[in-house]
């Protein structure tokens, strides 16, 4: 929940002008809706795509301060966040509540980046791998293996986030290489196509270390997203890998 007008203006032209030119890159950028027309159209005819931070399971009806898939497909975007972490804590987003919000999106034809992670207290308690479960589980079980074809997975250590503890590239790559391993176990060629990005607080000094594990197929930016410059190192050291 940041930007307004005349800074996602400078943002976005700062990302476009210093976008990798390598197709081993794709950049995504997810501003808060009342500035996804805005940024659509500035956006147009480059290889940025648009996406929404999260989106509601309801195709429309009587959900005041709601915004259905459709109208996300309509403002031009392709990618939708589902489950972001801080959705899950501040507004009590279930596993099953982030599920349907994964169906509505892919039957509206978006792409679904399926946010799934631990907290502290679950990863000091041994339960990261079981808590991870649960959350892939609930998606399975709503729309099958099949509706992984066109989403991405982002694995967000919510313990590593605020926190002042931090996750090594190691430690990112176990969990990493856990969820395909789970996604392969329902569909091989899935879980080896499925992209797995990370969300632990990447920046441009960690990111070439992280995006090197065999598992970790990109990052899900937070914070480094707001200013161009900072963007735009992680962009490199992806393209660099």
């Amino acid at each position: 929940m940041n930007g307004d007008t005349a800074s996602n203006d400078e943002l976005v032209s700062g990302i476009l002008a210093g976008a990798p030119a390598s197709n081993r890159v794709r950049l995504v950028i997810c501003p808060p809706f009342p500035y996804l027309a805005a940024v659509a159209a500035q956006i147009k005819g480059s290889t940025v795509s648009l996406g929404a931070q999260t989106v509601a399971e309801y195709e429309a009806g009587a959900y005041t301060g709601e915004i259905a898939p459709a109208m996300l497909v309509d403002a031009g975007c392709e990618y939708v966040i589902v489950g972001h972490s801080e959705r899950r804590a501040s507004y009590g987003e279930s596993s099953a509540a982030v599920a349907a919000k994964f169906k509505a999106a892919i039957g509206a034809g978006l792409k679904p980046i399926l946010c799934v992670g631990e907290t502290l207290e679950q990863r000091e308690s041994g339960n990261t791998e079981s808590v991870i479960d649960e959350q892939l589980a609930a998606v399975v079980d709503t729309v099958g293996i099949g509706g992984f074809a066109t989403a991405v997975v982002a694995y967000e250590p919510v313990w590593a986030i605020g926190t002042g503890k931090t996750a090594s590239p190691e430690q990112a790559q176990d969990v990493h290489r856990h969820i395909r391993a789970v996604m392969a176990g329902h569909d091989p060629d899935i879980g080896a196509a499925t992209q797995i990005l990370y969300g632990g607080s990447v920046k441009g000094d960690n990111a070439a270390g992280l995006f090197s594990m065999p598992d970790i197929d990109g990052g899900l930016i937070g914070g480094a997203s707001l200013k161009a410059d900072d963007f735009l190192a992680i962009a490199q050291a992806a393209a660099g890998i």
